[in-house]
């Protein structure tokens, strides 16, 4: 990621924050009034840079940083948005505590308050509600996913209550504009923009793994392997589909447009894909990153962790590498292994790359004894594919042994 993509989010969500305040900037207010004046429309703008962050054209996408970085980024902005918003009544408070205690309880209080008010708690009430449901980590993807609306209805809340105040200042559109870019953006999740393709072919490389192979129904996507892509699998004669957009690397693709999904059972939506077979319908978005890109880079250290060697083993199968590799698989137990064969047999045809298979078994693998110390690692770069725990501590322990931040790959592909 150049300098650019890193600046481009801070630099965009400040600007839609900085723009509504000092186009709202109070004048001749005491200073608690400003205050709280102030909050409310860095909430709103956060709002806003929260919702570009649900933009998913592979370009923008790109360009931006990286679906991962966008979703990072929408859980930081939602957080932050509620606490600027939270500011908002308290900074009332605070300004009316001169007057009296009972003042400032009445700015709190929505019992002594009218619509106003009222539509203004429900409004913080449903952001917070939907900020706290979005960031629980293990919940059904229904509810993580019907917890966004509440947002949707924050927003429309917010703007009641605005005009109950009588506001009619032309900012009052910005909260409009968002509400009506959460409604496009659902349709567009709901697969609007979404390619159509079917399953051609089903194979159980692994325990609990299966690869899948797509062809399009219509044009096909642009892709490369090490990529990954958005893919909803609907229902056949003899598959409950369900109907979820999840990340899915790929693992091949072919000149005629079909496409190979590598799917690992780690929840409910990808277990019921370890039954799926020839015929399904499948929405596709995408593609999206390509962390194991190796164009013009020095030597690299690729760490798999189980069902995690799927982009490496795409990148592989595509012929020799351009620089020196060192590809180092964890994997349970044989069960849990994928390509093991595969592997060795590319391995022994590329000069370039190192292959070490380990088998960890049921416990987590000492990362400290398996990647090189910090001496052997100055100038190349770490690729990382594996399980969110194994993933934070590889990275962690990378960073430890001083590689930078640029120098270290990843997409995790536990994000909902």
């Amino acid at each position: 990621m150049n300098a650019l993509h890193r600046l481009s989010l801070p630099l965009i969500s400040g600007l839609l924050i900085a723009l509504p305040v000092y186009w709202a900037y109070p004048e001749n207010l005491t200073p608690g009034r400003n205050a709280a004046i102030v909050a409310g429309w860095v909430g709103v703008g956060l709002i806003l840079a929260g919702l570009l962050t649900m933009l998913r054209p592979p370009r923008v996408t790109e360009w931006l940083g990286g679906l991962e970085r966008l979703y990072r980024w929408h859980k930081v902005l939602g957080i932050l948005a509620y606490l600027a918003l939270l500011l908002h009544p308290l900074a009332l408070a605070a300004d009316s505590w001169e007057e009296s205690p009972q003042q400032a309880w009445s700015a709190l209080d929505p019992l002594q308050q009218g619509w106003p008010g009222w539509l203004g708690w429900a409004a913080l009430l449903g952001l917070m509600v939907g900020v706290g449901v979005s960031l629980a980590r293990r919940l059904p993807y229904d509810i993580w996913r019907a917890s966004h609306w509440l947002l949707g209805l924050a927003v429309m809340l917010a703007i009641a209550h605005l005009a109950a105040l009588g506001h009619t200042h032309p900012l009052l559109g910005l909260p409009i504009l968002a509400l009506a870019f959460m409604l496009w953006q659902a349709l567009r999740g709901g697969g609007l923009n979404a390619r159509p393709f079917i399953v051609d072919h089903v194979a159980h490389p692994a325990a609990d793994s299966v690869d899948v192979r797509i062809k399009p129904l219509t044009l096909p996507i642009e892709a490369d392997t090490g990529q990954f892509v958005l893919a909803a699998f609907g229902a056949g004669p003899d598959f409950k589909g369900c109907g979820e957009f999840h990340p899915y690397p790929l693992t091949g693709v072919r000149l005629d447009g079909q496409i190979s999904l590598g799917i690992k059972a780690l929840g409910s939506c990808t277990r019921q894909l370890q039954t799926l077979n020839t015929g399904v319908a499948v929405r596709i978005q995408g593609p999206f990153g390509d962390f194991v890109s190796q164009d013009n880079v020095p030597p690299a250290i690729w760490l798999a962790g189980g069902a995690g060697i799927a982009p490496f083993i795409a990148k592989l199968r595509k012929g020799r590498l351009p620089s020196p590799t060192r590809l180092i698989y964890l994997y349970p137990d044989d069960a849990g292994a994928a390509c093991l064969d595969e592997l060795e047999e590319l391995a022994s045809h590329d000069a370039g790359l190192h292959l070490e298979t380990r088998e960890t078994g049921p416990r987590a693998p000492n990362l400290k004894a398996i990647l090189p110390q910090a001496s052997d690692l100055t100038g190349w770069h770490c690729h990382l594919c594996a399980p969110p725990a194994m993933l934070q501590a590889a990275v962690a322990l990378l960073r430890a042994r001083g590689v930078p931040d640029r120098h270290i790959h990843f997409e995790p592909f536990d994000f909902k």
